[in-house]
């Protein structure tokens, strides 16, 4: 039976920026709509909160298990996996998640009644089963390359739109705000979806001998090393100017997102070194920080602009 610590490792915390700055971001964007930040507005923030954090921990559980079943797992470079390692039953892992599924889904269905929008039932089951059928399934997407699409799309653009939808809920004072917040909030979403690609490629890269043995043709092993090392540089480029956009279109205040700066540039580095392997593996941890600090930044300067 896997320790609770394993359990805890191969929920892959390192990721978790990536479910956490998206509701950050998408927050800052509404509190700048609506000119305020109240107590119903908090409750729908932590609401999204829970619906990414649980969708992002049942992902990483999904692809372990998945993964270890195939066997792509048995010579993997990186954070423990709990099937591939031997350390928790396939079965377990699974149920897993599926609990972080419907931890999610309740969380979700919180915020469709709250808001009346049950159109996003259908968001949030389309939010389900892209996140199972990442690596699981017959034919995965994380398996045909499109594993960085997905992520720009859920952790970029479903993910901050949604967040900052359920906090307006309308909220709009007249068409010129709606049009200049439609900008900041569009450029939020790109920017947070590009960082958390980054992410993603970096993963992808440090995998390639495995993934190329194993079969799995990610992004990364069809756009070769090189390739994907360019990839993640431009990805990065892409976050940093959409934080000047939304800084642009809502508050000045808004460039303290560009905090991202002090984990995006070592990353950078040492994605441009060549690294290889587990030099790899602190990537990972300083482009969540990243992703993170520009959430964050962005939320901070919202925040001293509504102050004064």
């Amino acid at each position: 039976m896997a320790t609770f610590g394993q359990w805890v490792e191969g929920a892959r915390p390192r990721t978790l920026p990536a479910a956490t700055a998206p509701v950050l971001i998408g927050t800052a964007t509404a509190w700048s709509t609506v000119g305020d930040l109240n107590t119903r507005m908090l409750g729908m923030a932590l609401l999204a909160a829970v619906v990414a954090l649980a969708l992002q921990v049942g992902v990483n559980y999904a692809n372990d298990y998945s993964d270890g079943i195939r066997g792509t797992d048995d010579d993997r470079v990186g954070p423990m996996r709990l099937v591939g390692s031997g350390a928790a039953p396939a079965k377990h892992v699974k149920l897993a998640a599926f609990a972080s599924f419907g931890v999610a889904a309740l969380a979700g269905m919180a915020i469709v009644i709250a808001t009346q929008s049950w159109w996003m039932v259908i968001v949030g089951l389309v939010c389900i089963l892209a996140a199972w059928f990442y690596t699981g399934g017959r034919h995965p997407y994380g398996y045909l390359g499109l594993g960085e699409v997905m992520v720009f799309v859920f952790f970029g653009l479903v993910a901050v739109l949604g967040t900052h939808h359920v906090l307006t809920d309308g909220a709009f004072t007249d068409g010129r705000a709606v049009s200049r917040l439609s900008v900041a909030a569009l450029a939020a979403a790109i920017g947070t979806g590009a960082i958390a690609s980054a992410l993603l490629v970096a993963n992808n890269l440090r995998d390639i001998p495995t993934d190329i043995e194993a079969g799995k043709r990610t992004l990364a092993t069809r756009l070769g090393d090189a390739g994907s090392r360019r990839l993640y540089v431009v990805l990065v480029a892409v976050s940093v100017a959409a934080v000047v956009v939304v800084a642009a279109t809502t508050t000045w205040w808004a460039l303290l997102g560009l905090a991202m700066l002090s984990a995006a540039i070592p990353a950078v580095r040492v994605i441009t070194s060549g690294a290889l392997g587990r030099d790899l593996v602190p990537v990972l941890k300083t482009t969540g920080l990243a992703e993170l600090r520009m959430g964050l930044g962005v939320l901070a300067g919202v925040a001293l602009n509504w102050l004064w």
